[in-house]
């Protein structure tokens, strides 16, 4: 199997696990469950299911124990893009070619949604019955970590606070770390964990989030340069946002070639943390496809 079918057959079988999970539970919930399902199911690489899919399957374990992780960190991933683009944060109107949720549903709903997505994605995690119970609430307690405050939610509170204002390197770095690094990172620990490998300190956990570190500070500096020098049609967002708002990113350092540069290196990296295992070539090339995606 290719890169890109194996890519269109995670991403299909998360795709339809997650109707289920969101399914409406009573008609007087409909707007919100709609609401919900608006930004889950809108598409997107789906790179955090992957890779809790692929790390799963690196280390032995099978896809019904780490499905109902992939779903989880989805419905976490989707809850942090509706606040993301909500007028209080980035105001965006556009994400991934369509409304934003709010301009759908409104501010007072998208905000519910947002919620309940979280919620949900921690509910899917705990309840993960293809594990044992000490495993999902392990896998709990990670998503619960790396989507907080010191996490996802953290590094969103220095993005926030950095807007016209101008932040050294150092701290670029820890706000990307958590807020796309965190749930790059977790996503391949549930992964391990789908396997059975609970402990952190195990070599091939290890190794995975070292991989999932380097993929993810790759993948935003991807981002900066793809916001200079992409367009919105195939971006399915608004271009040169960064700089309207005021912020500071990886070129405010270097120039594009430097960044990429430098994207090249962090991955190459990343990939030498996992080469070393039998059946890794599926999260080497992935971690390529990423380097050089156009949206």
């Amino acid at each position: 199997m290719t890169l890109k079918e194996r890519i269109t057959a995670n991403a299909a079988a998360v795709d339809a696990a997650l109707p289920v999970m969101l399914a409406t539970p009573e008609a007087a919930l409909d707007v919100l469950y709609d609401a919900m399902r608006y930004s889950a199911l809108a598409g997107g690489k789906r790179i955090r299911p992957f890779l809790v899919m692929e790390f799963c399957r690196l280390f032995g374990g099978k896809a019904e124990a780490a499905m109902p992780f992939a779903c989880a960190i989805e419905c976490v991933h989707a809850s942090s893009l509706i606040h993301d683009d909500m007028p209080c944060m980035d105001d965006d109107t556009l994400r991934r070619g369509k409304p934003t949720n709010h301009i759908v549903y409104g501010e007072d709903i998208a905000l519910l949604a947002g919620d309940a997505l979280m919620t949900r994605g921690y509910e899917l995690a705990a309840t993960n019955t293809e594990v044992d119970s000490k495993t999902a609430l392990l896998a709990t307690q990670k998503l619960l970590f790396a989507s907080g405050a010191v996490g996802m939610m953290g590094g969103q509170q220095i993005d926030l606070k950095s807007e016209n204002v101008q932040i050294d390197f150092d701290t670029l770095l820890k706000m990307h770390a958590k807020k796309t690094g965190a749930l790059i990172r977790v996503s391949a620990e549930l992964g391990c964990l789908a396997a059975g490998i609970t402990d952190p300190d195990d070599a091939r956990v290890r190794a995975a989030v070292e991989y999932a570190s380097g993929i993810g500070l790759a993948f935003q500096i991807v981002d900066d340069v793809l916001d200079v020098t992409g367009d919105e049609q195939t971006l399915g967002k608004k271009v040169h946002a960064d700089d309207a708002m005021g912020k500071t990113t990886f070129l405010t350092f270097m120039s594009v070639e430097q960044a990429k540069k430098y994207a090249e290196e962090i991955t190459a990296k990343a990939i030498d943390g996992i080469r070393a295992y039998e059946g890794s070539e599926t999260l080497v090339a992935f971690a390529e496809y990423l380097l050089d995606r156009t949206n």
